[in-house]
C-alpha cells in the first residue's frame, strides 16, 4: 500500500510540472512566417496633432531677425535659459490651437505635421509678416505606454514620425517568457475617439492594419499566460502543489500506521 502511495505521489508531481510548463513553439515565436522571401504593399503613417501636444516650430526666412521671434528655443538660448524640449515648443490647447507671436491663434488640431507646416507658412505670407518663410514642425512630447509582461514596463518618449509596434516593444525590453504573444492589446486615442485592437504577434496579418505603427498616447498591454496566472495562486504554484501533496501523503501514511 505504501508503494502505491509513493507512486501516486511522484506521478502527481510529474503531471503537475508537465501541465505547468506546457507551451508550444508557435505560442512563443514571433511571426511564424514561411521560409523564403515575400513582398507586400507598404505605406507610411501620418501623425495627427491633438490637444496637449507640444510642437516645436522653427521658422526661417529672408530676414533672420524677423523670423527669430517665432523660434522659442532660440529665444531661450539667447537669454541663457536652456530648458528641456518640452519647454521649447507651443502647447496645443484643448481647443486645438497654438498662439504664434504676431500671427495669433492658429487651429492645428486634426492636421498632420506636414499640413501644419504649410498652414503656418501660409498665414505668415498672407499677413505679410515674412518673405519666403520655411516652417519646420516637430512633435516633441510623443509618448506611448507599455504595461504587463515586458521586461521594462513604463512610458516612453519617441521623436520619429513612424515607430512600429515591434520597435515599441523593443524599447520596453521585449516580452518576458510569460507574455502572451497572441493577445497584445492596443488602446488608441485619436481625433477625439478611443479605439481598441488585439494583435497576434505570431502572425503577420497585422502589418497592413493601422496598428502596425505606434501613435502618440498609445497604450500597449501584454497579458500574462496561464502559467503566470496560476503561479499567483496557491494550487497553481508547483511548489505549493508539491507541498500540499507531501502533507497529504504524510497524513495518509501516519493514519495507516496507527
Amino acid at each position: 500500500m505504501r508503494v502505491s502511495l509513493f507512486k501516486f505521489f511522484f506521478i502527481s508531481i510529474f503531471f503537475a510540472l508537465i501541465f505547468q510548463s506546457c507551451a508550444s513553439k508557435k505560442d512563443i515565436l514571433y511571426l511564424n512566417l514561411p521560409s523564403g522571401t515575400t513582398e507586400s504593399d507598404f505605406s507610411w503613417t501620418e501623425l495627427y496633432i491633438q490637444p496637449n501636444d507640444i510642437l516645436s516650430v522653427k521658422v526661417t526666412a529672408d530676414n533672420p531677425e524677423l523670423a527669430s521671434i517665432y523660434n522659442l528655443s532660440q529665444q531661450q538660448n539667447n537669454t541663457g535659459q536652456v530648458n528641456a524640449l518640452l519647454m521649447q515648443g507651443y502647447l496645443v490647447s484643448n481647443e486645438g490651437t497654438i498662439n504664434l507671436p504676431v500671427v495669433g491663434s492658429l487651429k492645428l488640431a486634426g492636421l498632420t505635421i506636414d499640413e501644419a507646416e504649410k498652414f503656418i507658412q501660409k498665414n505668415l505670407v498672407d499677413q505679410k509678416l515674412l518673405n519666403n518663410p520655411i516652417v519646420i514642425c516637430r512633435l516633441v512630447n510623443a509618448k506611448f505606454t507599455v504595461l504587463g509582461e515586458v521586461k521594462a514596463p513604463g512610458t516612453y518618449t519617441f521623436y520619429e514620425n513612424n515607430l512600429t509596434l515591434l520597435q515599441a516593444l523593443g524599447l520596453a525590453g521585449d516580452l518576458t517568457i510569460n507574455g502572451v504573444r497572441k493577445n497584445i492589446t492596443i488602446i488608441r486615442t485619436e481625433k477625439g475617439k478611443q479605439t481598441y485592437a488585439t494583435i497576434d504577434l505570431t502572425k503577420n496579418d497585422w502589418f497592413k492594419t493601422p496598428y502596425y505603427f505606434i501613435k502618440p498616447n498609445d497604450v500597449i498591454v501584454v497579458d500574462p499566460n496561464m502559467a503566470k496566472v496560476k503561479s499567483s495562486g496557491v494550487i497553481g504554484n508547483p511548489g505549493n502543489f508539491v507541498a500540499i501533496l507531501s502533507v497529504l501523503l504524510s497524513s495518509i501514511i501516519l493514519i495507516k500506521n496507527l
